[in-house]
């Protein structure tokens, strides 16, 4: 299915972490294949905290669990929670129909685990700054770990200053817990520390890995999240320079076609910049020390063969409504189900490998299909996902971010050219549908730009924040039915259990 061999070293180091006894000894005799060699065993110390973060970065609250899901998808109008109305009907209040509550532990769950590896970034970046000092003669494995840890935390920040807005800004390893009692930093100073991170991740990642360490952070995804950061920030001249030098690397391409990129013969495409390595074994089916529960937590919620997971994070028919005329993104973006008494052998199948299943033996109208499992890889594994790798940045939301950039700089031919690219794919042979946008007026272009961010990203953590950014969030959830949000909350309030431990230092944030 793709490989395994760094995908087993974070097994070791979780496994080092939690229960499991499994050597690494016999992977780590290996010899390299590819540009650089090291010399050392590669399960040193800092190799060791680094493959943790990947390791822990799959974990319930960053990534693959409902607090995640809740902070980054839910909030959006093209998201709603799924599941049964009486299955976290506290986080359908709160996330769903902004009832903000600072006591909520999904809340909590976030900014704690966010921080935890941030901790562990922090005790990466000292001790080999420590070294350094020492007069220590690194390895390059030591640099390129230093840069993983950059990235890192420059990637941690990036969720919490999106979530909270100004936090405590812990940049130092911690020797004693009274050391975070500290008050939060500015917006401001946040982005600038995830500047310098990311600045120095550039500079230390490789290009590329040797094939045995596939999926780890490489320049590419450092300048891609630097990216990402620049457009939350609405900078749009570093946005279009620094997602210009991605495209222009040459590294990645949209030769993948759409209806591929979710599957598991997809993982690590030519579209892919950075994603999370997730895999199963036989032995340990239901394991999330080498899997996670990203897959799970979204699977389809149904009875027998329908039973693939909990049904949490679905998809909404403002989604669904959402897509042009005969885009075949739809169709691989949203699971839906024959009704009751439709024929399965007249009509097509919206689910892959011929499967028909109907809506009876399923709860929701529809689910995120960009985590459907092959059949196979369940009767193999586990029914419920947990070889199913995370993807975090593709090429293709690097043309759209200069799209927009260049938009909005008044280069509206490169702009054009750049949303083009992204339609071509989508639209594949199919000349009929999706067609070139030409306009050169600013405020269309603009429009089609944030229409085309929204159905190609579609499920993919972001259109909450793109709505904040744009300034048009009441707007547009107040014409979703989310009546319930008002402008205060963009931002999360802080976590109580955090204010009342602080004994004062800790503000929560305005308006709760």
């Amino acid at each position: 299915m793709k490989n395994k061999i760094f995908k087993l070293f974070i097994f070791c180091v979780a496994g080092i972490l939690a229960f499991t006894q499994m050597s690494c000894s016999d992977l780590l005799d290996q010899e390299p294949q590819g540009k650089w060699t090291e010399g050392d065993n590669p399960g040193g110390s800092f190799q060791t905290d680094v493959f943790s973060l990947y390791a822990r970065m799959k974990g319930w609250g960053v990534t693959a669990g409902i607090p995640a899901f809740a902070v980054h998808s839910i909030r959006s109008e093209d998201v709603e929670k799924g599941s049964t109305v009486s299955d976290g009907s506290d986080v359908a209040s709160m996330y769903d129909n902004f009832n903000y509550n600072a006591s909520d532990g999904n809340l909590a769950s976030y900014y704690t685990s966010n921080y935890a590896l941030i901790h562990t970034a922090n005790t990466v970046i000292s001790d080999i700054n420590e070294a350094k000092d020492n007069g220590v003669i690194l390895e390059r494995i030591d640099e390129l770990c230093l840069g993983e840890a950059h990235f890192f935390r420059a990637f941690l920040y990036f969720n919490l200053v999106r979530a909270f807005g100004e936090v405590p800004l812990i940049d130092f390893k911690i020797t004693d817990a009274a050391e975070t009692n500290i008050p939060k930093s500015t917006t401001a100073e946040i982005y600038e520390l995830i500047d310098a991170d990311l600045t120095k991740a550039e500079s230390l990642l490789p290009l590329q890995w040797e094939s045995r360490y596939l999926g780890r952070a490489t320049w590419g995804a450092a300048r891609a999240l630097h990216a990402k950061t620049y457009m939350q920030r609405n900078d749009w001249a570093n946005m279009l320079t620094a997602s210009t030098d991605v495209i222009n690397s040459g590294l990645y391409d949209l030769n993948t076609p759409f209806n591929q990129i979710f599957r598991e013969s997809g993982e690590n495409s030519s579209e892919s910049i950075f994603e999370l390595q997730c895999t199963a074994t036989a032995a340990l089916p239901a394991s999330t020390d080498i899997g996670s529960q990203y897959a799970e937590v979204q699977g389809v919620r149904g009875a027998g063969d329908w039973d693939l997971g909990w049904g949490w994070n679905c998809p909404t028919p403002l989604l669904a409504s959402a897509f042009e005329e005969g885009d075949p993104r739809k169709d691989e973006t949203l699971l839906y189900f024959l009704k009751p008494g439709e024929d399965p052998e007249s009509i097509p199948a919206n689910a892959p490998y011929g499967e028909k299943p109907i809506a009876q033996e399923v709860m929701n109208r529809y689910y995120n299909k960009k985590v459907y499992t092959n059949p196979s890889l369940r009767a193999q594994f586990n029914k419920h996902g947990f070889w199913m790798n995370i993807r975090i940045l593709r090429i293709s939301e690097m043309y759209l971010i200069a799209a927009e950039a260049a938009n909005e700089l008044g280069n509206s031919a490169e702009a054009i050219n750049y949303l083009e690219q992204v339609r071509a794919r989508a639209r594949g042979n199919n000349t009929d549908v999706l067609p070139k946008v030409t306009t050169t007026d600013q405020v269309a272009l603009r429009n089609a730009i944030r229409h085309e961010r929204r159905v190609e990203l579609a499920m993919e953590w972001d259109r909450f924040y793109d709505l904040v950014r744009w300034g048009t969030a009441k707007e547009v959830l107040h014409a979703a039915g989310k009546t319930g949000y008002q402008d205060k909350h963009a931002l999360l309030p802080l976590p109580q259990a955090e204010i009342d431990k602080s004994n004062g230092v800790l503000i929560q944030n305005p308006n709760y």
